[in-house]
């Protein structure tokens, strides 16, 4: 698979197994233009699949695959150059980040909630986005901790490997809106000047619940994600990047051919089997 995206420059720089069962791996490419990646993310899916197939195995992206596995994601990495050099970068921060980083993280963390409805598109997305498993249901951005929805990758001290990594998209999204949305949504931090929460590197899985109680999360489901998404889109329109009728057919299409096939059908064998089984002595 990594020969055959070689072959049509996609540039490898990681590759590994991951924790989950069944082969699960993750590769990480090279830093290009966020529409260059828009393609790249499709053409990938596309031909991992096709030498899957010519080997007569299975290749799934779906987020949440298995019950009580991990899922898999499509961690975003993210930084803003001029002039040649990299706008995130300030030694001797938190994370070597400048203050034009720290808003613009603030200013995903704050639309984080409206941008899950383009970044983790699926009701499956939502499956992988429980606790536990390293998902990254909690908006906070850290060195530390894989469950916080920003993480800031501390593997070189370099300026030219200085990033943000935006954990929660999948690889159900499409690429082109969902890169140009957290584009958006992290312009807009810097424009408002957006600072985001103090950065927590605490074991969240030990953190008392009141606490705890004080993080944010991520939507529970994708209804939840499109009911954020339809009250904060302003940010998405400026410059007409996105337009008022894209964002209003996306989320109707979603609601009615998504979350309503999902809501209306009856419910599965295993609902029905342990409703039944649980279920205490009828009275007359």
């Amino acid at each position: 698979m990594l020969l055959t995206l070689e072959q049509i420059g996609v540039e490898i720089e990681v590759h590994h197994h991951e924790v989950g069962t069944a082969g699960q791996g993750r590769d990480r490419h090279a830093l290009r233009l966020a529409r260059e990646h828009g393609r790249q993310a499709a053409e990938v899916q596309v031909r991992v699949k096709n030498v899957a197939r010519r080997h007569g195995k299975t290749v799934t992206l779906m987020p949440k695959p298995l019950f009580q596995d991990n899922g898999s994601g499509m961690h975003v990495h993210q930084s803003l150059w001029k002039d040649g050099r990299n706008q995130f970068f300030e030694a001797g921060n938190y994370g070597d980040l400048s203050q034009m980083a720290l808003h613009y993280i603030g200013g995903v963390l704050k639309h984080a909630p409206a941008l899950l409805a383009l970044t983790n598109p699926t009701t499956n997305s939502y499956r992988r986005l429980v606790p536990g498993y390293e998902a990254p249901i909690n908006l906070i951005y850290s060195m530390r901790n894989r469950s916080a929805a920003v993480r800031i990758p501390v593997y070189s001290n370099s300026e030219k490997a200085k990033r943000i990594e935006t954990r929660f998209p999948d690889p159900t999204c499409n690429g082109y809106l969902a890169f140009s949305a957290l584009l958006m949504a992290g312009l807009d931090g810097i424009q408002n000047k957006i600072t985001p929460p103090g950065p927590l590197d605490k074991d969240l899985y030990d953190l008392p619940p009141e606490e705890m109680s004080k993080i944010d999360s991520t939507p529970a489901d994708l209804s939840e994600a499109l009911n954020a998404l339809e009250a904060d889109h302003e940010f998405l329109l400026k410059g007409d990047v996105f337009t008022p009728d894209v964002i209003e057919t996306w989320i109707a299409y979603k609601r009615e051919n998504e979350i309503d096939a999902i809501r209306l059908r009856a419910q599965p064998p295993w609902s029905s089997a342990r409703s039944t089984s649980t279920s205490g002595p009828a009275t007359s």
